[in-house]
C-alpha cells in the first residue's frame, strides 16, 4: 500500500475519532443540564380560595348513653393547688361532648397555608391546664401563662416533633412555644402536679375546631370539594366522614360517639 493510500486511512480515522469526541461533549452537558431548558422550575404556588365560594361546615358532637361520672382529683400535695378537682377526661354534659378535635383530614390536596402570626394561649391555674384541648398551626406561637402561685413543669410528650420539658415558676414570664410537624393529640403534663394533663392539636391548615359544653364546632372558609372530616376524642379515639361541599354550601355534620 503506497504513502498516498495510507495518509488518506489516516485522516479518516482522526476525523471520526473528532467527531466521537464532540458527540460526547454535548450529551454530557445535556446530563448536567447545563442548558437552559433544563433548569429547575419553582413549585407551583397554592391557588388561593375565593371567599366568594367558601363553605361551611358545623354540626353537634353528642355521647350516646349514660356519661360517667367526673372522677375527682386528689390535689393535697400541693396546698398552693385549690382549682376544680374534677377530671376532664370525657366530658358529656346532657349527651353534648366537649374537647372533641374536629379537623378536615384528607381532600385539601397539596395546599398550602402560613402559620397565624398571633399566639394561642394555654393557661396554668388552679393546678389544670386551660384549655383541655388546644388546636394550633404548624410553627403557630403557643402563648404559656402561670397563673398559680406554685412552680409548674411543661412536658410536651409529642410522636412526631421534638420533646421538651421546661419549669415556670409563679409569675415568671409566658413561654412562647410552637410545634414544626403535624400531630393529633400531642399529650402534655406537668412533672411537678401529676394530674395535670392536656392535649395539642397541630394542623397543616386552619380548618379545624374544638367543641365547646354545648358539643358544636364550626368550620368556615373551605373551598368547593369532597372532604374527610375527623373527630377525635381523647379516651374515644377517632371516627370519620365524609363530606362533599359546593360553592358557598353551609352543611351540618353530626356525629355521635359511644363506649
Amino acid at each position: 500500500m503506497n504513502r498516498k493510500i495510507w495518509t488518506a486511512i489516516l485522516g479518516l480515522t482522526l476525523g471520526l475519532l473528532l467527531l466521537a469526541g464532540c458527540n460526547k461533549k454535548e450529551n454530557t452537558n445535556e446530563e448536567q443540564g447545563t442548558g437552559s431548558a433544563s433548569e429547575a422550575k419553582p413549585a407551583a404556588a397554592s391557588a388561593p380560595i375565593d371567599p366568594a365560594t367558601a363553605a361551611t361546615i358545623s354540626g353537634t358532637v353528642t355521647f350516646a348513653g349514660a356519661a360517667p361520672k367526673p372522677v375527682k382529683i386528689d390535689m393535697s400535695q400541693d396546698p398552693a393547688c385549690k382549682g376544680n378537682n374534677q377530671a376532664e377526661t370525657l366530658v358529656a354534659d346532657g349527651g353534648k361532648l366537649a374537647n372533641v378535635y374536629v379537623y378536615v383530614k384528607e381532600g385539601l390536596g397539596d395546599r398550602t397555608f402560613d402559620a397565624p402570626k398571633d399566639a394561642v394561649e394555654l393557661n396554668q391555674e388552679g393546678c389544670r391546664y386551660h384549655p383541655h384541648v388546644l388546636g394550633v398551626m404548624v410553627g403557630q406561637k403557643i402563648e404559656i401563662k402561670n397563673d398559680d402561685p406554685t412552680t409548674h413543669n411543661i412536658h410536651p410528650t409529642p410522636a412526631n416533633n421534638r420533646e421538651w420539658n421546661e419549669s415556670q415558676p409563679p409569675k415568671a414570664p409566658a413561654l412562647e412555644k410552637d410545634f414544626g410537624r403535624e400531630e393529633v393529640m400531642l399529650p402534655v403534663k406537668c412533672n411537678q402536679h401529676p394530674w395535670m394533663k392536656m392535649y395539642v392539636n397541630v394542623s397543616k391548615s386552619p380548618f379545624y375546631a374544638i367543641t365547646g359544653a354545648d358539643g358544636k364546632f364550626e368550620i368556615k372558609g373551605l373551598p368547593p370539594g369532597t372532604y374527610t372530616l375527623a373527630f377525635v376524642q381523647e379516651k374515644l379515639g377517632e371516627q370519620t366522614q365524609q363530606v362533599t361541599l359546593a360553592a358557598k354550601d353551609s352543611k351540618t355534620v353530626d356525629q355521635a360517639f359511644k363506649q
